[in-house]
């Protein structure tokens, strides 16, 4: 491993100067009490003198310091390999003490960030994985279950046979969910989902969703309402699939873990002259402070029971994440537990938005 020194002359430069000064004035203070009367050569034999020990001291004190002190600081880098696959190696090594000093710490505080983060990756990749397969055997042991009971015979009693035929179908259709969001989430994580940006009126969008999730709903006897009465439309910029995705995922999100009887409320807020806020807002059972930093990530779940009473595949608030990210915009989550949630994400208005009064829920 090849170093290359930036060498520094400070320390031979001052300690020449320190060993020049004492010398000189304890060979003037000889010389006066020898040589009284003779001021004149006195001050030129301490010029010279000083000029000869300063020069004289620094090529000494400096070859011994790179002969004595870079040679070992040379060493211990070439002995580190983990410098090799650092940026450090490809710049020269100053070889000033305090300097150098700041730079091993540097490199060690680096590296220790770097392990830190390696161990919370390493973690994360085991729950991921951990995850993946929790979601994807709960279904296929379910498809398998009602293959093997009518392979075993029970596909001669008509009745039997076509129930089981439904549920494993049922299982299937939840394979084929969770693998078609799997791969919309690698889609816009490497950016090969094409977004079709148009301009729509999101208030109507808002509406539509609500029509959609209306039985299911009812069903908890969850009210989907907006937040104002006299809501108006307002036009944005954007792929319309993909934010009513985004609004169908939040507001089901609402209504699984929303309380029976309660309330959703959509709101659109004006944030400035380009952008609108939309808001969902449930009070439902709400989220523990802990669990919200990782609310957006692949199939984490807040409840650990393992139930998955509610559905889903998972990955809903992931995709939410990446859809509005994909706008280069952003989403926000406010959640207090016992209380209630509020997600909300920005949007970009469309150059000209108009007004028109929206039928509401």
């Amino acid at each position: 491993m090849k170093i290359n020194f930036k060498k520094t002359y400070k320390f031979a430069i001052k300690s020449a100067l320190y060993i020049s000064l004492f010398t000189t004035a304890f060979v003037l203070m000889l010389m006066s009490l020898f040589y009284k009367n003779q001021l004149k050569h006195q001050v030129a034999f301490g010029i010279i003198f000083i000029i000869v020990i300063y020069i004289f001291s620094f090529l000494v004190l400096q070859y011994r310091v790179e002969r004595f002190i870079y040679r070992r600081v040379k060493k211990i880098y070439d002995e580190v390999s983990l410098l090799e696959s650092t940026t450090l190696i490809n710049q020269p090594i100053n070889t000033d003490m305090e300097t150098l000093s700041r730079e091993v710490k540097k490199f060690a505080t680096d590296k220790k960030l770097e392990i830190e983060m390696l161990e919370i990756r390493e973690q994360y990749r085991r729950e991921f994985l951990g995850n993946v397969s929790h979601e994807l055997k709960t279904p296929l042991f379910t498809v398998q279950g009602y293959v093997s009971t009518l392979l075993d015979g029970a596909m001669d009693d008509k009745n039997i046979r076509k129930k089981y035929l439904k549920r494993a179908e049922k299982g299937v259709e939840r394979l084929i969910y969770i693998v078609e969001d799997l791969d919309m989430i690698t889609k816009l994580e490497s950016g090969d989902l094409d977004l079709n940006m148009t301009d729509f009126d999101v208030v109507e969008l808002i509406q539509n969703v609500f029509e959609l999730l209306e039985m299911k709903a009812d069903k908890k006897k969850i009210k989907l309402a907006f937040e104002s009465k006299n809501i108006q439309s307002v036009i944005i910029r954007g792929d319309q699939d993909r934010i009513q995705q985004v609004l169908e995922n939040l507001i089901v999100n609402s209504i699984k873990y929303g309380k029976e009887g309660g309330l959703t409320e959509v709101g659109v807020v004006n944030l400035t002259k380009k952008k609108v806020l939309i808001r969902i807002s449930d009070n439902g059972e709400g989220v523990e402070k802990q669990n919200i930093p990782r609310l957006f990530e692949r199939f984490y779940r807040v409840d650990k029971s393992g139930t998955r009473s509610e559905g889903g595949s998972g990955l809903g608030l992931a995709i939410v994440k990446h859809i509005i990210e994909a706008h280069k915009e952003k989403v926000y989550v406010e959640s207090e537990f016992g209380i209630g949630s509020e997600f909300s994400f920005t949007l970009e208005k469309a150059n000209k938005a108009s007004k028109i009064d929206v039928k509401k829920s």
